[in-house]
């Protein structure tokens, strides 16, 4: 799985509420973004440029974060994320450390292989899930999950629970269905045609 570099600015946080809510909108007027590092003892709060952040957010891909806040540096994942409502500039960002010696859970990004049997036949794939929900040590963790739909049939569908990868462990419901090839009209009148022969 790739990695990203993200360095970001240590913050206190002020106790009071009303504080806290003026230096957080002081952050993010001047292109900052707060930001909290959990998993390892307390939560570290810190700040990271919005442009930082683009790599990681505006991509389909999943990265592994090499984080720096203040003087500590950890892997980590993005756990979560808010935006502005009408901007849609980025509000705030959770991310979660983790080693390579424990699972972690991610959703790593659908792709599929080959040219199914149901879209020679004149039906069209359709990709139902673009992520799947995996648990794995980092090591294992690939970038995409292939699924290969060359033996894939009109009207015929790959579900989670058909799927397989060394090292990981699929979290999506067994039943839910990845991809599926969908007859069209052309198809159906190309089957109607051969029945009728």
């Amino acid at each position: 799985m790739k990695t990203i570099e993200i360095k970001g600015t240590e913050r206190t946080i002020a106790e009071r509420s009303s504080e806290q809510s003026r230096a957080l909108k002081a952050i993010r007027k001047e292109g900052g973004v707060p930001c909290v590092l959990y998993g390892q003892g307390e939560p570290v709060h810190f700040t990271v440029a919005a442009e930082g952040l683009r790599h990681l957010v505006y991509t389909p891909n999943v990265y592994i974060v090499n984080l720096t806040a203040g003087d500590k540096t950890v892997k980590a994942i993005m756990k979560d994320i808010q935006f502005h409502p009408v901007k849609d500039s980025i509000l705030h960002v959770d991310f979660y450390q983790v080693t390579d010696e424990n699972p972690i859970v991610i959703e790593v990004p659908v792709q599929l292989e080959g040219l199914a049997e149901g879209v020679k036949a004149g039906g069209k794939m359709t990709l139902q899930m673009r992520k799947l929900r995996v648990k794995g040590l980092i090591k294992d963790l690939p970038e995409r999950m292939i699924v290969n739909v060359t033996n894939l049939g009109l009207g015929k569908t790959i579900q989670v629970g058909q799927l397989s990868y060394e090292g990981l462990e699929l979290l999506n419901a067994k039943d839910a269905v990845v991809c599926a090839v969908k007859l069209t009209r052309a198809a159906r009148g190309l089957a109607a045609a051969q029945a009728n022969k």
